[in-house]
């Protein structure tokens, strides 16, 4: 396992032969894989490839079915549900792992207060959570309640809790997903700090460029199984791209649909205001894939819930083919053929204990209904047409939503809005925490639904998305619509120009 590395360097970390089952569904197959000390090793793979739940066996939230864990050389079974801190064996989950109703400074020492004489030294507490925060280059205040803090707030908060805790090792699944580059770059840079001084690292990302800048080793899955390892220097993005999927992604984004100037606006937002936004003003053409780019926390999520009628708006008008909507009303919007895809698949999207077909049905749920009752024929015709539309795969047709895959969540978090038969969709971080392949395949969907004549909006904070998807860009800055990019116009520089307030006279 270790060939081509010093043999006096002993793997502080070994899964041998690792399988895991869930019930007659195998999920692992003999997957072989270590971590040295001082090494970031990222781990890559397609959603559904396996990666979570050998994370979740190295770290002792799951048991394997068959194989073996060595700690420093010696066979261990790790202590469940967290416990394997005690061991060194830290995880910064995808889902957030936080008491809402705690401080920040009590998340950070939850399960490890600190006390003087008996009584919580809570000035000790806040003082270091201070000082963790500013090594990260964090404003988040220490007395701050998690469940008012925002999401990459709450992410922030996640990383500094395990960076707190002299980790021996430290995993981090999609640590970046809902950071800024700003910190994105902060965390990287306290990571190789953490490296220099011994710790190892297991990376688990979609984001091919940050695995390539960060990372000393990969190791990719493929259903399950172990397909290769290889020290990151000697592979490039596209070549692991392609042992994730098995095959080559020559064509990640599809050929833009380009609509007619002439073609009918079928949504128009007008002098737009709600909380941090200000005075929004667009046009969707039908056929339209218009993207919404900006820093996070530019307020593009907060405008995009308000014209889908998911918060109420202070001022300004939202009309579909000249026809206004009612302020704060989602049914409506619905009704108007107007659907909204949130960024937060787990949280609001999806009923993670429920089913596939629950799921899919739920906000179309009159289109099957026979005499008053749910019809299961018809909700089974759905399911199934859901599934060839959109390649959902799963091992076990029973398998509850929280049990999918990421890619598979949001294809079929993507299937329950079109089940409403939209004709204007706003897909909010459309690919968000999913792999290459499954991104592929989202970006050929929307490409789709543009070609059928349907209208979307990409609200992404990727930018090569928004440049590969759509044939207009608006870019938001500080809640406001600040630049709008299309054709050659549509570049990163330009973006971010827009985005960092240095803005200049658009070509006309």
């Amino acid at each position: 396992m270790i060939s081509g590395r010093d043999e006096a360097r002993q793997p502080v970390l070994v899964g041998e032969r690792i399988s895991k089952s869930f019930g007659d569904v195998q999920v692992l197959f003999s997957v072989d894989f270590d971590v040295m000390p001082g090494e970031i090793h990222a781990l890559m793979g397609e959603n559904g490839a396996g990666k979570s739940t050998l994370v979740k066996i190295l770290s002792g939230f799951e048991q394997p079915t068959s194989g073996r864990i060595l700690l420093d050389g010696q066979p261990v079974t790790l202590p469940r549900n967290g416990a394997a801190e005690s061991l060194g064996i830290v995880i910064i989950h995808q889902e957030f792992n936080l008491a809402e109703h705690l401080t920040v400074a009590e998340s950070l020492y939850l399960g490890r207060e600190v006390t003087r004489f008996g009584i919580l030294d809570r000035r000790f507490m806040r003082r270091e959570t201070r000082r963790v925060l500013d090594e990260l280059g964090s404003h988040i205040d220490e007395n701050a309640l998690i469940g008012s803090l925002a999401v990459a707030d709450k992410q922030m908060v996640e990383i500094a809790k395990a960076i707190s805790r002299d980790a021996r090792i430290i995993f981090m699944d999609e640590p970046t997903a809902v950071l800024s580059r700003e910190e994105t770059a902060i965390l990287f840079r306290e990571v190789r700090k953490l490296r220099e001084k011994g710790t190892s690292f297991v990376f688990v990302s979609h984001k091919l460029d940050e695995v390539m800048e960060l990372t000393d080793r990969v190791t990719v899955l493929r259903d399950g199984q172990w397909v290769k390892t290889a020290p990151t220097s000697a592979l490039d993005g596209e070549a692991i791209a392609q042992l994730m999927v098995g095959r080559e992604l020559s064509s990640l984004y599809p050929a833009k649909h380009e609509p007619d100037v002439d073609e009918e606006v079928v949504l128009s937002v007008s002098g737009l205001s709600t909380g941090y936004v200000r005075d929004a003003s667009f046009d969707l053409r039908k056929g339209e894939v218009l993207g919404f780019s900006g820093l996070i926390g530019s307020g593009r999520t907060e405008l995009m819930e308000a014209v889908a009628g998911l918060r109420p708006r202070a001022s300004g008008v939202v009309s579909i083919r000249g026809k206004q909507l009612v302020a704060g009303d989602f049914r409506a919007a619905n009704a108007e053929g107007l659907a909204y895809m949130t960024k937060d698949r787990k949280g609001r999207g999806l009923l993670l204990g429920e089913g596939m077909t629950v799921n899919l049905t739920l906000q179309a749920i009159d289109q099957h209904l026979r005499h008053g009752y749910l019809d299961p024929k018809s909700e089974a015709k759905a399911m199934m047409r859901a599934k060839r539309r959109f390649d959902i795969r799963v091992r076990d047709e029973h398998v509850r939503a929280g049990r999918m895959s990421g890619g598979n969540q949001q294809k079929l978090l993507l299937a329950k809005i079109m089940e409403i038969e939209p004709n204007i969709i706003i897909i909010d971080e459309p690919t968000r925490g999913i792999d290459v392949g499954t991104k592929q395949q989202i970006y050929h969907f929307i490409a789709a639904l543009a070609r059928e004549g349907r209208s979307i909006i990409v609200v992404s904070s990727e930018m090569p998305e928004v440049i590969g998807l759509c044939t207009r860009v608006a870019v938001m800055r500080e809640g406001r619509i600040v630049g709008m990019l299309e054709g050659e116009e549509i570049s990163e520089q330009q973006i971010m120009r827009y985005a960092a307030g240095l803005r200049r006279q658009l070509a006309s």
